[in-house]
């Protein structure tokens, strides 16, 4: 039975786990509304982007199965079980750690990948449905029309300055989205769509990092529990002998 200010380490190793299983919730939370939320922009987008939520729900899962690890270590005061979480927190401190980074670094590509994707699509808008249907999703929720105006659909098949009924925010029945209308979405959808990963990306890096980091004192927690139930057991069996 540890003692002093170790037992104080006991229970904030405990109370720090509850927290990582908490986060690890959140973590998949997360990953499975990215992949989601995202789906119908997968036309505009590399498939590296959709590796970080992936990524995210396989670290949620098993940051959660190490807590259990963690936990009942701690209120058991097994050695063996805190060492194991120990060293599992670590690789997971790591791992995410390297995708915050990564992630960070990444933002830099998003302009490349998002205009060199949308020179494509647009190209396909009036001949494939899936590519049709991924333009309106993407100019509709994100209040765009266009790649860098809605000029541009003039270039892919659409005369008489008729656009896709997703530029405008209303289209009365009967009628087309025109660039004379006055409910027409003004703003290109390259930046707007650059923006919002950029944004996403660097909330995502952020939060990694810094749940990394306070599963790094988690860890420090963990081995000083880990040092003083081994004295304690050693005090014990000296004393036996």
């Amino acid at each position: 039975m540890v003692s002093g200010g170790m037992a104080c380490i006991k229970y904030l190793t405990f109370l720090f786990n509850l927290i990582f299983a908490i986060t690890g919730i959140v973590f998949i939370a997360v990953g499975t509304v990215i992949l989601v939320v995202y789906s119908g922009y997968n036309n505009f987008m590399d498939s590296w982007f959709f590796v970080a939520p992936v990524l995210m729900i396989v670290v949620g899962a098993v940051v959660f199965i190490v807590s259990f690890f963690g936990c009942c270590g701690a209120v058991k005061e097994n050695h063996c079980m805190i060492i194991t979480f120990s060293v599992l927190l670590l690789l997971i401190f790591a791992l995410e750690l390297g995708a915050g980074i990564s992630g960070y670094m990444m933002r830099g590509k998003v302009q490349d990948m998002v205009e060199s994707r949308m020179n494509t699509t647009m190209e396909s808008y009036m001949t494939n449905d899936d590519i049709h249907r991924s333009w309106d999703i993407m100019q509709h929720d994100l209040q765009c029309c266009g790649m860098i105006s809605s000029n541009d659909w003039s270039r892919f098949g659409f005369v008489d300055n008729i656009v896709p009924n997703s530029c405008c925010r209303e289209v009365p029945k009967g009628s087309e989205c025109d660039l004379n209308s006055i409910y027409i979405y003004e703003n290109g959808c390259m930046h707007n769509l650059q923006q919002a990963i950029e944004h996403n990306a660097l909330i995502l890096g952020g939060v990694g990092i810094g749940i990394a980091i306070i599963q790094l004192i988690g860890v420090i927690f963990a081995c000083c529990l880990a040092r003083s139930i081994r004295r304690e057991y050693e005090t014990v069996e000296t004393a036996a002998h």
